[in-house]
C-alpha cells in the first residue's frame, strides 16, 4: 500500500520536474544567481538524479559520503537532464515494484565516516526524497525566472501560462 503511494507521488512529481528540466538552457549550465548558490548544471542534475535515492534507500543500509563519493553524470543539455530523470525514475519504480513492504520500517543511515547526520526509517527517507525533488525543482524554477525563461506550471498554471 505504501509503495503504491510512493509510486504515484514519484510519477507525478517527476512529470513536473521533467517539464522544468526541459527548459534548462545549455548555454546557462554554469550560471548561478549568487556565489553561495549551486551552478544551474549541479542543481538540475540533482533534481534529475534524486529518484535514485529511492533505489539506494531500499537496497542499502546507509550512505557514507566518506566512502561513496558522488560522481555526477555528464550533462550538456536539457535532453541529457530529461534522459537522466527518466532513467532515475525508472530505477526507483522498478525497485519499489520488487521491494518488500517491511523494508520501509527498517532504519537507514546518512553519514560521513563517524559523523552520523541522520538515522531514519526507509519510509521517512523516501518521503524526504520526494520532498527534496519538490524543493530543488522550486529552486530551479527561481533560477529560470531570474533568467527570464518561462516557468511551466506545477500544481496549476504559472504566471507565464495565465491569460490576463
Amino acid at each position: 500500500m505504501r509503495f503504491d503511494l510512493f509510486t504515484k507521488q514519484l510519477v507525478l512529481e517527476c512529470g513536473k520536474s521533467k517539464n522544468m528540466l526541459s527548459r534548462v538552457p545549455a548555454d546557462k549550465l554554469d550560471w548561478r544567481p549568487h556565489p553561495k548558490s549551486m551552478v544551474m548544471k549541479s542543481l538540475a542534475t540533482h533534481v534529475a538524479d534524486l529518484p535514485t535515492w529511492v533505489t539506494m534507500t531500499l537496497t542499502s543500509d546507509e550512505l557514507d559520503f566518506a566512502t561513496m563519493p558522488y560522481d555526477p553524470p555528464v550533462i550538456n543539455s536539457a535532453d541529457d537532464l530529461v534522459a537522466l530523470l527518466e532513467t532515475s525514475l525508472q530505477s526507483a519504480l522498478d525497485t519499489l515494484a520488487s521491494a518488500k513492504e517491511e523494508l520501509l520500517d527498517g532504519n537507514w543511515t546518512l553519514r560521513t565516516g563517524d559523523m552520523i547526520h541522520s538515522v531514519s526509517t526507509r519510509y521517512e527517507v523516501i518521503q524526504m526524497t520526494i520532498s527534496q525533488i519538490i524543493h530543488h525543482r522550486a529552486q530551479l524554477g527561481v533560477y529560470l525566472r531570474l533568467l527570464d525563461i518561462p516557468i511551466p506550471g506545477t500544481y496549476g498554471p504559472s504566471a507565464d501560462e495565465q491569460n490576463f
